[in-house]
């Protein structure tokens, strides 16, 4: 394999959480964390036991304990571990006083807990007064369940204590009415999210549907659900949770016109409401890149453009405010996108430009990235080379794909995987090799069960191909170029043609034009 190109790992287990959590740490993070630890060191003291382990644990590019205890003077066992804890505990204490400027929940957090002080303190006026002052906060941020916390402990204080509030009209039965309503709203709230997670469940575990009986028993398990979910008075986060369902409803059924539909809905109510946007930019970069997708899908280049052009200008706007975590997601959609919006334009060479700075990113991210998301990058940078007619360097990638010991994790990019690496040495003439290596992929393909009418197709022409002269190979292709006309018409094999567009590739060969003429021909169609 390539040597630029990076072996693809799968981490069974974790990793040492306290390491992990130190390399996870920003530069201006571990500054932070020296200045604290020097406020809590005891003047005259030498460097405290849990800032060295830190230092030699930040300076280590893996764990190894070994190398921990030779460093850092402490038997091993009961000892280490307790040291670990401490430092654990100190990180977390360091970072929650950085971020909590940042994050609106732990600003309230952090309030409620004065409020519990001042009344453990006996001063329960003071904290009904903090109470209510932060009770607004929480409703203008749409914080429901912290929102919940303070009505709850409000109603504590009242039923306990003889407050200057009974004597104000209606006082409490506002508030009780209000409690009800605090409670309506999360449990919708939660209603709607277990409904989101169940429907995301049922596509990780089955895919989208294959055939009618699929779309049936999808229908069946989620359409009452769905109809059962009262709409009226939703608050802002039911009302994202009930889109989000449907737009993984609409997904797994392949309907991307309602799939679009919804997840458009899900950016407007962000777009509609700048405070969460800023608050939450994860969910509202998930929802923009949700619509890019059923853009990519139904190939409408022009709204894919203006979708685009949306998540850019956010992501530009916004970068330095933006937590590791979501700079990593502005990262992964921006350059997925940017890569489907490269295939559409039939630009293989810009995409190839691309490379260098995915990689380099994958790299800085390794820690927050799951080799999912790295295989469907390295596939989509597979298909920027095959369009470049780079054969080479695709086959670099494909061969990190179909390399990786990890079961049927992603068994359908690995499936195509496979298919296309047969087709680039088709390219390159080496029908010795297809022959050796076609039964090996339908092997494959048979032990994964998930595979529609396409790539048994393609593995059939191939099959035929490497066993007919040259000559006849023109007449082969224009007999296949029928059979996927037709098979392209078939509602369930949709799926398959977005991942491989066999059709193109027909065509370029019968032609004799770079795939890239074929795709820039059907962009100005």
């Amino acid at each position: 394999m390539c040597m630029n190109v990076p072996e693809i790992k799968v981490i069974y287990g974790d990793s040492d959480p306290l390491f992990d959590l130190v390399k996870a740490m920003t530069k201006s993070e571990k500054r932070n964390f020296k200045l604290y630890a020097k406020r809590i060191q005891k003047k005259g003291d030498d460097k405290l036991l849990f800032v060295q382990l830190f230092d030699v644990l930040d300076k280590m590019n893996e764990y190894e304990e070994p190398l921990v205890l030779k460093k850092i003077k402490v038997k091993k066992g009961s000892q280490l571990a307790n040291l670990k804890r401490h430092l654990y505990k100190q990180v977390m204490t360091s970072l929650r006083l950085i971020h909590i400027s940042k994050n609106i929940d732990i600003q309230i957090r952090e309030q409620i807990d004065f409020a519990r002080i001042l009344y453990g303190k006996g001063l329960y006026r003071q904290s009904l007064r903090l109470l209510e002052k932060i009770k607004e906060i929480a409703s203008k941020h749409h914080q429901d369940i912290l929102h919940l916390e303070i009505v709850e402990f409000q109603k504590l204080i009242e039923e306990r204590h003889i407050t200057r509030s009974r004597s104000i009209k209606n006082k409490m039965e506002n508030l009780v009415s209000e409690s009800e309503r605090r409670a309506e709203v999360n449990l919708s709230a939660c209603t709607l999210s277990n409904l989101k997670i169940d429907i995301h469940g049922h596509y990780i575990k089955y895919g989208h549907v294959k055939n009618s009986k699929d779309t049936e028993i999808v229908q069946l398990i989620f359409d009452n659900a769905l109809n059962k979910i009262q709409r009226e008075n939703m608050s802002f986060f039911e009302r994202v949770y009930f889109e989000q369902s449907k737009v993984w409803y609409h997904y797994i059924l392949l309907n991307f016109p309602l799939c679009y539909r919804a997840a458009a809905n899900w950016v407007r109510l962000f777009d509609d409401n700048p405070k969460i946007k800023a608050e939450d930019p994860d969910l509202y970069m998930r929802g923009i890149y949700y619509v890019l997708t059923c853009l990519f899908y139904m190939n409408s280049y022009d709204r894919f453009i203006e979708y685009y052009e949306k998540l850019e200008e956010f992501v530009s706007q916004h970068k330095k405010e933006l937590k590791e975590l979501s700079q990593m997601l502005a990262f992964l959609y921006l350059n997925n996108t940017k890569l489907n919006k490269y295939y559409l334009e039939g630009d293989f060479e810009a995409g190839v430009a691309t490379v260098p700075y995915i990689l380099e990113n994958l790299k800085k991210y390794k820690l927050l990235l799951d080799t999912h998301r790295i295989l469907v990058f390295y596939y989509k940078i597979s298909y920027m080379y095959v369009g470049a007619e780079k054969y080479d360097q695709a086959l670099d990638y494909l061969n990190a794909i179909i390399n990786l010991k990890a079961g049927h994790l992603r068994g359908d990019i690995q499936c195509y995987a496979r298919l296309m690496r047969l087709l680039i040495h088709y390219e390159k003439g080496h029908y010795d090799f297809i022959s050796y290596e076609v039964d090996a992929v339908q092997r494959f393909m048979e032990k994964t069960e998930a595979f529609s009418q396409l790539p048994r197709a393609i593995l059939r022409f191939l099959k035929q191909l490497i066993k007919t002269p040259v000559a006849d190979h023109k007449r082969m292709f224009e007999v296949f170029k029928k059979e996927l006309e037709i098979l392209k018409e078939d509602y369930y094999e949709k799926r398959s043609f977005w991942y491989l567009d066999m059709l193109m590739w027909v065509e370029s060969r019968l032609r004799g034009v770079p795939l890239k003429v074929v795709m820039q021909e059907q962009l100005r169609k």
